[in-house]
């Protein structure tokens, strides 16, 4: 069972919501256990490391400043070290010691220094964006970038940790942000999707494709397979008028320009990668939110694509402010019974489309109950196969072998359970049996689990997940880098440290 039954009443998890200083150097990690001698390198994540400038707090989970944090393995030895990324954001506000750049769920208000002719003036200057990249980091050719979904992405070394220079994508691309997590192609090819302003204020997107030669690997918030984009359009949408116009008005950030229509249900796209067209099926089923994809793939003339989705059109990131998962435990369970359900679902969709097939299921692949049927009006409507579901009980930041299996046919995905939005388990699915496995420990918090297949692999799960887990009640080395065996979740080895390590979201394991 991947269903925690653990509870929280410690409250521990407000921990990994609390601001933590930078690392002046590296320091030793406590390593138990015995650390495969092929698994060097570093482990990269990065997250929200302040929440407060001063006595101003964020307010979204997504808004605290974002600090990049490195485990180095070598020799069978382990260090660990943070630093905050130099950010317009970042730096701004430590000079002017109040929040200067508005986030996705708190404002920033004009300089009170400032008179009230040019607060004025500030307010009508324009949409000043945010470059706060605490959401992915990921390589383009031999550099690391660390991005949120907006139109900046921040060059860091990955060495040192130093920031290195801001890119606005603006300058090179057609688009007004991108997604935090690109494709990449065996080739090196990355692949990212974006949007732009359409005709009449309508949304478009963009396919983004940057040629090699580059190296890494990334889960995606849109679906990959040999030949297809997969792209799902869900009812939440941001409110172009508002986001354009709402600015001038105090108090306003990107969470307020969000709605949900409630009538338009989820759709796919599809689009063909070469050439580069948009294919004109229109494939439909019932709301639900979407963040995270975990793999799609082509077979005998459909595409499968699993998905962790969240059901109805209630955006689920109105859950994740940070007065939400700082409550006490009974609190933290009661605003989860009001929230989105989650479920890991499976849809096909069927590439051979005929109108005359109506109220047929159009899927005849033997192993999904995944169905397709084309109504009068020329959509098809799809229901899923339900792969994972359990009350209140997540499988989020999905990862797989990606290297071999991205866009192939596969079984095993990688997750972290999410009990009541708190992450409290690392996940293992088969998604052909729908067997889990599961690692947990009391008042344990874990990370996205990041899979890394050993080099004399043979099967698919032949490999290690690597996660941050934190342990805020302890008194000795809160935190620890945790090395799992992936075939059965079993304990490798663990690198313990003597720092508190806040929440992080994405990251990557370079060499």
């Amino acid at each position: 069972m991947s269903i925690s039954d653990l509870e929280h009443p410690a409250g521990g998890y407000k921990k990994i919501f609390e601001s933590c200083d930078e690392l002046a150097e590296p320091i030793p990690a406590h390593v138990s256990g015995k650390i495969p001698a092929w698994l060097t390198g570093s482990l990269l994540r990065v997250g929200p490391g302040l929440f407060e400038i001063g006595d101003e707090p964020f307010y979204h989970i997504f808004d605290g400043q974002a600090l990049i944090h490195k485990f180095d393995l070598k020799d069978g030895h382990v260090t660990y070290y943070r630093r905050f990324i130099r950010t317009d954001a970042y730096v701004r506000a430590m000079t002017e010691k109040r929040i200067v750049i508005t986030e996705f769920g708190t404002a920033a208000y004009p300089d009170p220094c400032k008179n009230i002719f040019s607060r004025f003036f500030t307010y009508f200057q324009g949409i000043e964006v945010t470059d706060n990249c605490l959401v992915n980091i990921y390589p383009i050719g031999e550099d690391f970038y660390a991005c949120t979904e907006t139109n900046y992405i921040t060059k860091v070394d990955p060495d040192t940790l130093e920031t290195i220079k801001k890119v606005d994508l603006c300058n090179y691309l057609s688009v007004n942000g991108v997604t935090a997590h690109p494709h990449t192609e065996p080739d090196g090819t990355v692949y990212n999707i974006g949007n732009c302003f359409g005709k009449n204020m309508s949304l478009a997107y963009n396919i983004v494709k940057i040629p090699p030669p580059q190296d890494g690997w990334y889960i995606a918030f849109f679906g990959m397979t040999e030949n297809y984009f997969v792209f799902v359009e869900t009812p939440v949408k941001i409110n172009l008028l508002k986001f354009l116009t709402s600015w001038s008005i105090r108090g306003t950030n990107y969470m307020d320009c969000f709605e949900s229509n409630d009538k338009m249900g989820t759709w796919f796209h599809l689009a063909t990668k070469n050439p580069g067209e948009y294919i004109d099926h229109k494939f439909r089923t019932s709301a639900f939110n979407l963040f995270h994809h975990i793999n799609c793939y082509e077979d005998q003339g459909f595409i499968v694509v699993d998905l962790c989705t969240w059901k109805g059109h209630d955006f689920v990131y109105n859950y994740l402010y940070l007065a939400n998962v700082r409550q006490n435990w009974e609190e933290v369970k009661k605003a989860a019974m009001s929230a989105p359900q989650p479920e890991v679902r499976r849809y096909v969709l069927p590439l051979d489309i005929h109108r005359e097939e109506q109220g047929k299921n159009l899927v005849s692949l033997p192993y999904t109950t995944a169905t397709a049927v084309m109504c009068s009006d020329g959509n098809v409507w799809l229901e899923p196969e339900v792969l994972f579901s359990g009350p209140r009980q997540a499988f989020e930041f999905p990862q797989i072998n990606y290297k071999k299996y991205c866009g192939k046919n596969y079984t095993f995905a990688y997750g972290l359970g999410l009990n009541h939005f708190i992450p409290d388990r690392i996940c293992k699915l088969n998604v052909k049996s729908k067997e889990t496995w599961i690692w947990q420990e009391p008042d344990a918090y874990p990370s996205e689990p990041l899979f890394v297949q050993s080099p004399d692999a043979k099967d698919e799960d032949d490999g290690v997940l690597m996660s941050i887990v934190v342990k805020p009640g302890v008194t000795q080395r809160p935190a620890f880098l945790l090395i799992l065996n992936a075939t059965d979740l079993t304990e490798i080895a663990r690198a313990e440290v003597d720092v508190m390590i806040p929440v992080t979201l994405h990251g990557i394991k370079s060499q």
